[in-house]
């Protein structure tokens, strides 16, 4: 999976993420978030981290290889098959509770997230092998 964005959109994609968790609690403190307008800023925190997220993923690396290409083609792979379990995990834990009416929309931003965390430990996995590799 190639990247689309430029090297520079990788940090701008951290820095969005960092604003859409903290924005709702700086809303909250000073007073404009209230009971009527909370499902608008729920909303808008969303689509900023999936906005952020995406930036992150889609952003070429430094050192942009074939290897990377490869660790991020794995990493979608392992954040599909994480988010399937934690839905899973979360359809069962609400039947339990008989909460049947639980719906949530956030599970295509619980795949993002869980794709940048496996991306990112692939990067630093690859980066450390190559420093460990004895030099030929």
């Amino acid at each position: 999976m190639k990247a689309l964005l430029p090297p520079f959109c990788r940090p701008m994609g951290y820095i969005v993420l960092a604003i859409a968790v903290c924005l709702p609690f700086l809303m909250y403190f000073t007073g404009r978030m209230t009971d009527d307008n909370l499902m608008f800023y729920k909303e808008c925190a969303k689509l900023l981290l999936m906005f952020g997220a995406l930036m992150t993923l889609l952003a070429l690396c430094k050192d942009e290889s074939h290897q990377t290409e490869q660790i991020r083609i794995w990493a979608t792979r392992a954040a599909i098959l994480l988010t399937v379990f934690f839905l899973f995990a979360q359809m069962l834990y609400h039947l339990t509770i008989r909460h049947v009416a639980y719906t949530d929309g956030s599970s295509f931003l619980i795949f993002l997230i869980l794709n940048i965390l496996c991306l990112e430990f692939g990067i630093e996995k690859l980066k450390l092998n190559q420093r460990n590799r004895p030099d030929s």
